[in-house]
């Protein structure tokens, strides 16, 4: 089915460019017109669709082609873009960066996706070397259409005129020209920005929108966007809730809310009705056949998880029946016996996996791993290959013999058993998309089926 989905990607030069905040700020003004627009984040990051979601109103997704295959990220992108009016796509780090040999690069969803290219130019302590910056990006790989720039932090008017004059030189259009503003800022802490979950309140979204409709040539960026060719695609339904067979409870609040909504959706086609609940705040685990926790920052709140001895000792005694559990990260932390915090507090967690979780001042890993299953799990069976990544700051303390997970990092080759096994429960550091291993989506899926019966 040939559908028309005007699409454009806002690039950068390198990673605090200053796109994010651009796109923040793009997707609220349109959004003010009474534009449909839809946001995607190229990569693996949670954090920086949660703000897409707040700006748009909509749910905010990732296109990763190391998470799912190729073949499957145009079908993705049009499910969720093909009913808003335009689609919004935000690079991540510079525009020709991504894994090893460039897997998961803007450049690649780019060209995959045949969309225009606007790139984000820091021009701060910069002349006309900004216009040679640019035609190199645009000249690097001519089958990215690069289709104008954005130049972002502009010292005044006379900066402004420099920086036109010389893209002009080089013809390249100039869609945007944003002013230095300290307060266009939005909170950070290690793993990024703070997640939109504990800053939904924040004004900085309409300071956004303000600027960019003011400072942006809207009007062109539209009209690029809508000359984008058409998508050729299948649409594949989710499952009414008649046909559900099986109810997983899913863990979302403040601590837990690293989730692919393309990856839940994966399992509700497989007939699995989606039960969310809070870790943080609820007494119980609701009534479910399964249970996932994803990742989050629950070192943030460890004392308050702590605390709710409750949901701790309803965990475990899911854990202890056999229920199927998955956890990712932030949920493996909360699963294991202890968290110790940045000012080296410890705190009681679920008890289901031994050992206990670290927190340090460095990161410990972040890239793309494939992860082979050493053993059996409610994954899969033993030798199945996910695609993954890592990102985290905590480590584990405590020997295990038998870890269930063999990770290979896509950067170096360099192989580490990780993560732990308890019957059916699966926790590790690795954050996997479910549109990428449909095997490991259905047999999870049967596995709360098979325990529900």
């Amino acid at each position: 089915m040939a559908q028309a989905i005007p699409r454009i990607v806002i690039a950068a030069t390198q990673s605090g460019a200053g796109k994010t905040t651009i796109v923040t700020g793009l997707l609220t003004a349109l959004r003010q017109r009474g534009i449909v627009v839809q946001s995607f984040k190229v990569g693996p990051d949670y954090i920086d669709p949660g703000y897409h979601a707040l700006a748009s109103g909509r749910a905010g997704h990732n296109l990763d082609t190391w998470l799912v295959p190729k073949e499957k990220v145009e079908e993705l992108f049009a499910y969720d873009a093909g009913d808003a009016d335009i689609a919004i796509i935000e690079g991540v780090m510079g525009l020709f960066d991504g894994g090893k040999g460039g897997v998961s690069s803007t450049a690649e969803i780019a060209k995959l996706l045949r969309a225009p290219v606007v790139l984000v130019l820091d021009v701060k302590s910069m002349g006309e070397s900004a216009a040679a910056i640019a035609q190199g990006f645009r000249d690097y790989d001519p089958e990215v259409n690069l289709a104008g720039v954005i130049v972002n932090r502009l010292g005044s008017e006379t900066h402004e005129k420099m920086i036109r004059g010389a893209m002009k030189k080089v013809g390249i259009p100039v869609l945007g020209a944003m002013r230095r503003n300290d307060s266009l800022h939005m909170p950070e802490r290690h793993l990024g920005l703070v997640p939109a979950a504990e800053n939904a309140k924040s004004d900085a979204l309409e300071l956004m929108g303000a600027e960019v409709a003011r400072q942006l040539d809207l009007e062109s960026i539209l009209r690029l966007a809508c000359m984008a060719d058409d998508l050729e695609t299948e649409k594949e339904p989710v499952k009414s809730s008649s046909e559900m067979t099986c109810r997983i409870a899913v863990a979302h609040d403040e601590a837990f809310s690293f989730y692919y909504p393309a990856s839940l959706r994966e399992l509700q086609r497989r007939g699995a009705e989606l039960v969310p609940f809070r870790p943080l705040h609820d007494a119980h685990l609701p009534k479910a056949d399964g249970l996932i926790l994803g990742g989050g920052f629950p070192e943030m709140f460890a004392e308050k998880l702590a605390t709710n001895y409750t949901m701790r000792a309803s965990i475990r005694e899911a854990a202890t029946s056999g229920m199927p559990i998955y956890a990712e990260c932030g949920g493996y932390m909360y699963l294991k016996e202890e968290l110790i915090d940045f000012s080296g507090t410890c705190h009681a967690m679920a008890g289901v996996l031994p050992g206990t979780a670290r927190m340090t001042k460095n990161l410990q890993m972040v890239g793309y791993v494939e992860a082979e299953l050493l053993t059996e799990t409610v994954l899969g069976e033993k030798g199945l290959k996910l695609h993954g990544h890592e990102f985290h700051f905590s480590e584990e303390t405590g020997e295990e013999k038998d870890r269930p997970l063999r990770f290979t990092k896509l950067r170096n080759g360099q192989s580490y058993a990780a993560g732990s096994r308890a019957g059916n429960v699966l926790g590790s550091y690795l954050h996997l998309h479910f549109a990428g291993c449909p095997e490991a989506a259905d047999h999870f899926v049967e596995a709360c089926r098979k325990w529900a019966h």
